[in-house]
């Protein structure tokens, strides 16, 4: 009984012989069983600290759409009006043209109900205006080839004028020439009857009949002279009627041309108010179609801005919210800046959706319940305001998983995990007992374009 000797007692003699003193005694084998059970617990552990562990980043987000155009857009109107009546209510289903509520102008220009046809009537004065001035344009250059040809007749008639007197002082010039030679044989004659006479061998009679022909010969040279004279005056005259002609031919052009340049710039200014009165046309239609306000793509109208009749919206305003039909879904999530160098694109994710019950094993993912499969499909190159950064995952379906439920809305709740590399749980406990980041197997790429 107290381990002297080799004999144990019974323990049917226990039963037959109830000892209550024997009873009391601690059994010599519950050491023993703690002390396996402390061992099998010790390898049991020991074997789980060798066990793989995926290492990951966790965070939190909404649900947004992958794309801009499938996020929830506020309609605008492009001028300020009056609202007039509602054609949809909160919740409606309404399609890409649909007529979502109808305004009217408050601009006092666009009052008039035929402001279309007066600027068209403008319009019609403006381009017969323009017509009138092409037309004179057209008789301006007429006008112009007029003078140019009749400016060629003249110059012509003038360069005639100007050769016949140029001819006509050439014959005199020759005239003068031969009349002053024939009053030079003349005072040579009379010089020789001089001596003539003074010898005794003419008479006084002769000699003053000799002494006759010597003036009338002075007398043609001197009329030769002043024909000779006047012919160069012609000469001179003619060639100051050319310049004339030609100076007011120059003179003639140049207002002609003037008065063009003037026509061409009048006709110009006024095709210049043609187009912008047919722009102003374009622009009132284009205003007048936007008195309609239309869904700018399939969604559900959500909070509208404006909702009483005759309130009055300003350009640009937001009137209502529009949500998207049938969105490409993915999920904000945001991590901390220093897990962000260790995400790449394409990494793993597992996502718990607001609503749906979850059991995460974020270092056992094959083991989770309830979370759903994404990819990182873009990482925000700048940060929040609160200094996160913002990872877009994009929805995948890996063997096993569930597509996306069908009843998510844009800006529910969601928390993920990006999945990282594996490493043993003695690694994973000493990491966090350290503070540590995870650690990855490869240097990150380096960032790209999304």
């Amino acid at each position: 009984m107290l381990n002297i000797s080799n004999e144990r007692v019974d323990v049917k003699d226990l039963d037959r012989y109830p000892i209550k003193a024997l009873r009391t005694l601690p059994n010599p084998d519950t050491s023993r069983r703690l002390g396996r059970w402390w061992l099998f617990f010790l390898l049991v552990g020991l074997v789980v600290m060798f066990l793989p562990w995926r290492q990951n980043i966790d965070g939190t987000g909404t649900l947004t759409a992958l794309t801009p155009k499938d996020r929830p857009q506020t309609i605008q109107n492009v001028i300020p009006g009056r609202i007039e009546r509602w054609l949809v209510k909160d919740g409606d289903f309404v399609r890409q043209g649909d007529t979502l509520l109808i305004i009217s102008d408050i601009k006092d220009e666009f009052f008039d109900p035929a402001i279309i046809q007066r600027l068209n009537e403008q319009l019609a004065a403006k381009i017969g205006s323009e017509q009138a001035y092409l037309a004179k344009i057209k008789a301006l250059d007429g006008q112009i080839l007029a003078l140019e040809a009749g400016v060629r007749v003249n110059l012509d008639a003038a360069r005639n004028r100007v050769k016949q007197s140029q001819y006509r002082l050439d014959a005199d010039e020759a005239d003068l020439r031969a009349i002053r030679r024939n009053y030079q044989i003349t005072l040579d004659r009379i010089a020789r009857y001089e001596k003539a006479y003074q010898g005794g061998l003419i008479s006084l009679t002769d000699l003053e009949s000799r002494r006759v022909s010597v003036q009338e010969d002075n007398a043609k040279v001197i009329a030769q002279e002043n024909k000779l004279r006047i012919t160069r005056q012609e000469l001179v005259n003619a060639r100051l009627d050319l310049s004339t002609i030609q100076a007011q031919f120059q003179e003639d052009v140049a207002k002609a041309r003037s008065d063009r340049s003037s026509a061409v710039s009048s006709r110009t200014q006024t095709a210049g108010e043609v187009a912008k009165l047919r722009n102003e046309i374009s622009n009132v239609k284009v205003r007048q179609g936007l008195y309609v306000v239309r869904a700018p793509q399939n969604g559900f109208i959500v909070r509208p801005a404006k909702t009483g009749i005759g309130e009055n919206i300003a350009a640009g305003e937001s009137i209502a919210t529009l949500q998207p039909d049938k969105p490409q879904l993915a999920v904000e999530l945001y991590v901390r800046a220093m897990d962000v160098p260790l995400i790449q694109r394409g990494r793993t994710v597992r996502l718990q959706f607001d609503g749906w019950p979850a059991i995460q094993f974020s270092g056992w993912p094959s083991v989770a319940v309830g979370t759903f499969g994404g990819k990182v499909e873009v990482i925000d190159a700048v940060s929040s305001p609160d200094g996160r950064y913002r990872l877009l995952v994009r929805p995948i379906q890996q063997p096993g998983d569930q597509p996306w439920p069908a009843q998510l809305r844009v800006g529910s709740g969601v928390r993920g995990w990006v999945m990282l590399d594996d490493v043993p749980i003695w690694y994973e406990l000493w990491r966090l007992l350290n503070g540590f980041p995870p650690s990855l197997k490869a240097e990150p790429a380096k960032a790209t374009p999304s």
